[in-house]
């Protein structure tokens, strides 16, 4: 299968959410980028912030003196010897302050307490990756590729110190396991980081992780669409025509008569109809073909994907094939000359409707689980 690196036109595209269609702007890191340079300072600890993605490796962590000197020489080595983005996250522990503990005293009040270890500390963590979701498959991989890596900066030497947490547990089970378990054994092939975990982002609030979904009124204005993008299987699709009304969105007014069933026609309606009579051509000429309607306007989509592409070690992204196929189908001709801007062309059309100029991988919209409790209840 021969990988096609992904089209500069649909840089910043790839992670797009169908809700961001909205005015919702995407985060920063949802934007892959096809030449990805991985700086590797040495020294540098490149200190983790809420512009890197959401989902990452709690690699290893430190703590102690010399905590900081090792995280650093960690992370220069991830990444320039193994080529991945690791960042540094700092925690202070603050056991030597007293805290309320469970129940009430005989004055009424919760009791004061202190920890039994009253020192304070700071740990610092080492993390690895941007990833967009926690099943993301090149989490799994790198995942599995750092449990069974060797860097010499957490090399347990005779008689060297180390500042990893439970790093001399892990050598001595280590040592028990060498003589219960063959040499070929996988569990004696694990490193020093064989009990780094997927992690979310520690900067970013916890309301960020909580299920997102569609709206009940988005949802009844996809009802009954025969081929509603609601339905698609998987988690990614390429939208190839995008048809916009007159917003309604701040206009009181309108979303009053909308929610009462009073739409003005002249605003949605030719939308709709453009898209559903595009699905209907495309479904008819075998394609995969989905139709999905929001506040402002209407698309059509093609395709159902597990994933969009794959990040390879050098830094690039590969697109999954069949995607570049749809995009390079239904996208406008674009001629590229050495030395000046791409030259763009015609649309191409379907049943006298355009499609988009580039046609780009987004999210599939899912239903929040409160909405589809709420219409599974209502069913005889």
């Amino acid at each position: 299968m021969i990988a096609r690196s992904l089209s500069w036109l649909a840089l910043g595209a790839l992670a797009a959410m169908v809700g961001s269609q909205s005015a919702v702007a995407a985060p920063p890191w949802s934007k892959m980028v096809l030449f990805k340079h991985l700086e590797a300072k040495e020294g540098e600890m490149y200190s983790l912030t809420d512009q890197n993605g959401p989902w990452m490796i709690m690699a290893a962590s430190f703590s102690g003196e010399g905590a900081e000197e090792q995280a650093r020489s960690l992370i220069y080595e991830l990444r320039k010897q193994y080529k991945l983005p690791a960042y540094s996250y700092q925690k202070k522990f603050e056991f030597s302050k007293p805290v309320r503990g469970i129940g009430l005293d005989p004055q009424g009040e919760q009791p004061l307490m202190r920890y039994q270890r009253s020192k304070d500390f700071t740990e610092i963590a080492v993390l690895v990756g941007d990833f967009p979701t926690v099943d993301d498959p090149e989490a799994q991989k790198v995942l599995r590729r750092l449990k069974s890596a060797q860097p010499k900066s957490l090399s347990v030497e005779a008689g060297k110190s180390t500042n990893q947490s439970l790093a001399g547990f892990r050598h001595l089970q280590k040592q028990v396991l060498e003589t219960l378990l063959p040499e070929d054994s996988e569990e004696l092939k694990r490193g020093p980081m064989a009990s780094a975990f997927v992690a979310t982002n520690p900067i970013l609030p916890n309301e960020y992780f909580v299920p997102k979904g569609i709206d009940s009124f988005v949802v009844e204005m996809n009802k009954g669409v025969p081929h509603s993008l609601l339905d698609c299987p998987e988690r990614y699709t390429v939208k190839v025509a995008t048809f916009t009304g007159h917003s309604v969105i701040l206009d009181q007014k309108r979303m009053d008569a909308i929610d009462k069933g009073q739409m003005p026609k002249s605003y949605l309606e030719d939308a709709a109809k453009s898209a559903h009579v595009l699905t209907e051509a495309l479904r008819k000429k075998g394609y995969q073909a989905y139709e999905f309607h929001d506040r402002g306007q209407s698309m059509v989509t093609v395709g159902s994907f597990g994933s969009v592409g794959t990040r390879r070690d050098d830094g690039k992204i590969e697109i999954n094939p069949a995607v570049h196929t749809i995009m390079r189908t239904f996208g406008a001709e674009t001629t590229v000359t050495p030395g000046k801007a791409p030259e763009v062309g015609k649309q191409k059309k379907l049943a006298g409707i355009p499609f988009d100029v580039q046609p780009v991988p987004v999210e599939v919209p899912r239903r929040t689980l409160s909405s589809t409790y709420s219409r599974t209840a209502n069913l005889p």
